[in-house]
Order: C-alpha cells, then structure tokens, then sequence
C-alpha cells in the first residue's frame, strides 16, 4: 500500500506532468487534489502532446482510476474541451471521476476575475483570469455551487438563486453587466446532461481502494511558492498545494501519506507577477526560456526564467515534507558553459538568511 504525493516545489511549471504520466504506469489511481484550469500540466506520450488543466495525468492509463477531488475548483466547459481533445486523440475516459463535492468554476466567474484584477490597477497580482480566485471566495463565503448540485435540479435552482444575490451585486459594484439567472440556469443544465455520469461521491472509491493496498497518487497543481498560506503572498493562487493538503484536497486520512515526491526544474520558472530572486533579464534568460521552451502550458505566456533557487527549493522541502526529488530538464543545462545557484538572500540589512523565505517581496529581489 503506497500513497504518493506529486508536489511542485517552485513556483509551479516544473514538469509534474511527466513524472505522474510515468509513475501512473504501475498507479491504480491519481488524484487531483487542488486548483483548477489556470495552470497546466504538459504531457508527451504516445498519444501526442497533451496539455491537462483538469484531468489528472495519469488518464493515459486505461488501468488507472482518475479523480478530480473535492478540493478542485472545476469548470464544466473547460473540463468538456478537454475530455473532448483527448477522446480526439484516443485516449479512453472511461476511468475518469469528479467529486461530488468539488466547487464549480461558473461562466461569471472568469468576468469577476477580469473585473477585480482591473479594478487593482497597478496593483494588479497577474491572475490568469479563469475564474479561480473568485470560485474559491464563493467556496469561502458558502455561496458556492458544487458539481453534485447538478444532479438535483431543485436544489441548484435555489443555490444558484441565492449566489447570484451576492454576485451580481458584485458584478455592478465592478461596473459589469449582471448575470440572468435563466441563462445561467439552462447552461447548468446542459453541463448536467453531459458530466452527470461521472459526478460521484468518491470517499467509496478512494475508502475500497486504500483498504486494498492500491498505489495512489496524489496530484498537485503549481508549486509550494504559489501557495496561498507559504507562498509570495500576495501573488499566489487561491488554494494549498502543499502536501499537507493533499489527503484533505483528495479524500484519504492524513495518514495515509508514505511518499511526497517534490518536482523541481534544474533552474526557475515563473508565470505571473512577484518576487522571483534569481530571475534573468539578460541573454542567459533568453536562452533558458528558448532552448526550455518556457511558454505557459495554459496562457501561452512567456515564463520569466532564473538560476535554479536553492533557497526555495529547501524551504519548499521543508514545508511538504519531501521524501524524495525528481529533478527536470537538466539536458537544457547543456546548452550552457557555465551556470549559477542561489544559496541565500541578501536583505537591506545586509544580513544574508538561507533557511528561510522573507515575508515582504522586496527582501527577495
């Protein structure tokens, strides 16, 4: 019996991908345990290359059960899309589950998410706006709709009614357009129809499979850094892939746990704003992001590239409990003659600390 917990130990696009997509060969399942479709996990297999925003990456194994867990913010349509490109590409997706109890990403918020990062101004914190920060305000503020309130049309009449009393009041606070309750409702309908066969309560599943000494893997989205509680505050998302997390996100015993593998790249990565000590801005930064291929596997965006941060990579060690490190595209080193490591940050003060992560961004530049 062997529980793994797949976690990314910067700041998110370290290639977690490829390490479930492998280990899932001998897995009996995998579990997504947090986020949602704004970060992505990119896979190259015999099925082509596939970029997964929901579904965990061990559905290349008809064997393997896959299970987007209760601590996942789910949009239906984006689920949809997906499923569709990998039916497309012949993937099967006959072991492919959603927890009854995972949040649903709803049209408004993505329109919210627009709406709030505009009204910050400068402050702007580079949300990929697909709706993940105001979904889990609403999980927060108990006015969220969850994926097995689809298979009670009743009951998802009335809690659609009462979480559009406090959006739309939001939405015109914002200077946006409110959302008709119809419209909305109809399309809830519609994503009923085409998801209601895979929306299951999956502590049954997860209970027998655990029981039975099954190998489970737990997957994780973005890295310890993007952390809502440990991470560089407050560019960070809106939930906790840490490993601690992991049992709770996914639906097993806090126990459970016997492995946490922490996936690193052989230097940094970032897509978004906030302090990132060891980026480039110099033609070694090109290069990294060039012969790396260092574009968002969910925007398309550039990521912002650095030597590898041992500083991070330590505290990320220490906060997830790491058993193990599987290490990532080492072969892009090979372009260079020579390389650098951070092995502390310098602060104003001139004090330098290598245990820890400073909680004000400007002591990390």
């Amino acid at each position: 019996m062997t529980v793994t917990a797949i976690v990314g130990a910067q700041w998110g696009d370290e290639g977690k991908g490829r390490i479930i997509d492998y280990l899932a060969q001998e897995a009996d399942a995998v579990i997504r345990f947090q986020g949602g479709d704004n970060a992505g996990h990119t896979v190259i297999n015999a099925f082509g290359k596939h970029a997964l925003h929901l579904v965990p990456s061990g559905i290349f194994n008809p064997a393997t059960q896959n299970i987007i867990g209760t601590g996942c913010v789910v949009n239906p349509r984006s689920l949809l899309a997906e499923m569709e490109g990998l039916a497309a590409a012949g993937v099967t997706l006959h072991n492919l589950w959603i927890s009854s109890r995972a949040q649903m990403v709803l049209p408004y918020h993505p329109r919210l998410d627009a709406l709030e990062e505009k009204a910050r101004g400068t402050d702007s914190i580079g949300t990929t706006k697909r709706g993940i920060g105001p979904a889990y305000t609403d999980k927060a503020a108990r006015i969220g709709l969850r994926m097995g309130d689809l298979l009670h049309p009743d009951w998802l009449q009335s809690r659609l009614d009462n979480a559009l009393r406090m959006v739309n009041r939001k939405i015109e606070i914002l200077g946006g357009e409110p959302v008709d309750a119809g419209a909305m409702f109809v399309h809830l309908m519609d994503m009923r129809e085409r998801l209601q066969g895979r929306i299951v309560d999956t502590m049954p599943l997860l209970r027998r499979l655990w029981q039975e000494g099954a190998h489970i893997l737990l997957e994780g989205q973005l890295g310890v850094m993007r952390d809502l509680d440990w991470g560089i505050y407050p560019y960070v998302t809106s939930s906790n892939p840490t490993a601690a997390f992991a049992p709770s996100g996914a639906g097993l015993p806090a126990r459970s746990i016997e492995r946490i593998v922490g996936v690193v790249k052989a230097y940094s990565t970032a897509v978004g704003d906030g302090p990132f000590p060891t980026e480039l801005f110099d033609a070694s930064g090109e290069k990294l992001r060039d012969v790396g291929q260092e574009f968002g596997a969910t925007t398309g965006r550039p990521r912002r590239c650095g030597w590898f941060d041992a500083v991070a990579v330590a505290y990320s060690a220490w906060l997830n409990g790491m058993t193990g490190l599987a290490i990532t595209k080492l072969d892009v080193l090979d372009a260079f003659e020579t390389m650098q490591i951070c092995t502390g940050y310098r602060l104003p003060t001139g004090e330098i600390i290598t245990d820890t992560m400073p909680i004000h961004p400007l002591y990390t530049r």
